[in-house]
């Protein structure tokens, strides 16, 4: 288990597993596939192009994370662990942003069991975790983390469940920079879906690398054992989209993926992991 003892920061998590349902129910993977297109167009226009965007990321560095010894113990042991990975995400962006000139808006996560309700419509664990950009939260159901290793196959741990938490971050940090609303219009205008697709497994590829940056910001910490960030790399590897259409369809079709090969995600979490600079993520830099 990673050393988060090490870390002092909270973020803020409004938990509401105790709270029941109250969701829409959506089941299979199509209710999934609309849901996820919902998540990434209900936005508004505007922000100043990828290029204006990119142009004005450097390497940024976030300094080293607190330590506060802290045992995650008792029945709200979850809360404060997930609490825990939020806070030092908050730290990392709040830096990068510091050293771009601009101000870092820490994003709340809700934890729920089941369903509960998001300004994009109900929350599922069918749905899966997920930013929705209309509220700026990310929404986790902990039961998820059963099906990333019953149903995808990954090994599990608790450096993969934080890796998928940096990971919504990441699209936070996205509809920050203005990056979400700029794909929306160019999904827009998309000639094809998969044209439109294409552009939604470019954003994923992205959160992937931001990530891995949120990752290496926290090596001088001590935070990881040796190995440990394999299981970050393994569960990125798991929800690559060849790997789950393999499982479930025994075939691939690589224009109807929407986040990414195994391949694709463990390659652009890896770039983020080792360069520590979120400039290296332009996954639309052959685009311009």
């Amino acid at each position: 288990m990673a050393r988060w003892d090490r870390l002092s920061s909270r973020g803020r998590v409004d938990d509401r597993r105790g709270l029941g349902g109250g969701g829409i129910a959506i089941g299979g993977l199509g209710g999934v596939g609309l849901i996820i297109y919902l998540l990434v167009t209900l936005l508004g226009g505007g922000g100043g192009g990828l290029d204006q965007i990119f142009d004005q990321l450097s390497p940024a560095q976030a300094p080293s994370q607190g330590v506060q010894p802290e045992e995650f113990q008792g029945e709200d042991d979850y809360e404060v662990f997930v609490s825990t990975v939020l806070g030092s995400t908050d730290e990392t962006w709040h830096a990068i942003f510091q050293a771009w000139g601009r101000t870092y808006e820490e994003p709340e996560l809700v934890l729920f069991r089941g369903a509960t309700q998001s300004a994009c419509g109900g929350a599922t664990s069918a749905v899966g975790p997920h930013y929705c950009p209309l509220d700026r939260k990310i929404y986790l159901d902990e039961t998820f983390f059963d099906e990333l290793t019953t149903r995808f196959g990954a090994q599990g741990g608790d450096v993969a469940e934080a890796y998928v938490i940096a990971h919504e971050v990441g699209h936070h940090v996205e509809n920050l920079l203005g990056i979400l609303p700029e794909v929306q219009q160019a999904q827009q205008a998309a000639r094809s879906q998969a044209e439109a697709n294409d552009l939604s497994v470019r954003l994923e590829l992205m959160a992937d690398c931001f990530a891995g940056v949120w990752a290496h910001s926290l090596r001088d910490a001590g935070v990881f054992e040796p190995g440990e960030i394999r299981e970050a790399i393994d569960a990125a590897e798991a929800v690559g989209d060849d790997r789950i259409q393999e499982r479930v369809q025994g075939q691939t079709n690589p224009e109807t993926w929407t986040h990414g090969s195994a391949e694709q995600r463990v390659s652009w979490f890896t770039r983020g992991w080792e360069q520590g600079d979120p400039g290296a993520c332009d996954t639309f830099a052959d685009l311009r």
